[in-house]
């Protein structure tokens, strides 16, 4: 299929790749387009704006930082909806709250045209892995129609209901993620603080009943020297998805005290400077704040 690509940040140079793989012509755009050098170079192709993308594709795809960029690239002046094709498919991938998703949807219903929200649950491993997830919400039949550029990027598609229920799963999911990864930290702190080396607690855990995927490649990176220098999410970006979760469950009248507490450790990593790095840096809290400060 011909399929256009908005955002070429961590998220869109893994996406780009399996997309080409899978047979798709992919023509890409981002705001600088020096991060586009790589994926120019496996064969993607270039528009100059939103518009002139989508005026190239059946399936138009986005994946940019929050509802601002979302907006701007769907419904600016020179944007996806400006050169929307009749039977074209817009599906945005990024993580924003469910009322800014379903704004955007219904700016194109009443153009009368198709968005779909399709966040994808992964991260750059499980990208590289073939093992991201995607979940729709939004006309279901639209999805079936941009089924295979979906399924080349990850083989696990969910319809999860009407517009902006599937944004609303992601929140959700990126809550149980982000708590996981925190009491994770704080568990290997209080076995090494007992005594337990920080290697051997690390490997216990992961071989155990507790252990699950983001684990799997997140929890080594505690270990001394493992810490990468490219978060795969780092704090702030981690923190935003908490935010839209308490601002989701402020709306909605959800008691959500293990979110606010995770929130709080984000807090805590800004204040001690390490924000820079990936969020599971949370150990490192809990670990000066048991008395090691080394």
């Amino acid at each position: 299929m011909r399929v256009g690509f908005i955002g070429l940040g961590a998220m869109g140079q893994e996406i780009v790749p399996r997309l080409l793989a899978g047979g798709h012509q992919v023509v890409g755009w981002n705001r600088s387009k020096d991060k586009a050098a790589p994926l120019l170079a496996a064969g993607m192709g270039w528009a100059d704006s939103p518009r002139a993308l989508t005026q190239q594709s059946e399936v138009i795809l986005s994946i940019v930082t929050d509802a601002k960029a979302v907006e701007a690239v769907a419904l600016g002046e020179d944007g996806v909806l400006s050169g929307m094709h009749p039977d074209a498919v817009f599906a945005d991938m990024s993580t924003i709250s469910p009322d800014a998703s379903r704004k955007v949807s219904t700016a194109f219903r009443e153009a009368g045209h198709v968005m779909l929200d399709a966040p994808l649950s992964g991260s750059p491993v499980t990208l590289r892995q073939g093992l991201a997830s995607i979940m729709v919400g939004g006309d279901k039949a639209a999805m079936e129609k941009a089924a295979p550029v979906f399924l080349s990027i990850g083989p696990k598609l969910t319809h999860i209901g009407e517009s902006g229920l599937a944004v609303q799963m992601k929140i959700s999911i990126n809550l149980c993620l982000m708590v996981e990864v925190i009491v994770f930290g704080e568990a290997i702190a209080l076995a090494e603080k007992g005594g337990v080396k920080r290697e051997v607690a690390v490997d216990a855990m992961l071989k155990s009943v507790a252990a699950s995927p983001v684990l799997g490649y997140r929890g080594p990176f505690i270990l001394e020297g493992k810490m990468p220098d490219v978060p795969l999410a780092d704090v702030t970006l981690q923190q935003k998805d908490m935010i839209l979760a308490l601002d989701l469950a402020r709306k909605q009248g959800s008691f959500v005290p293990l979110a606010a507490a995770a929130n709080e450790m984000m807090n805590a990593c800004r204040g001690l400077g390490i924000d820079h790095r990936d969020f599971v840096t949370a150990f490192d809290v809990y670990r000066r704040l048991g008395g090691d400060n080394t």
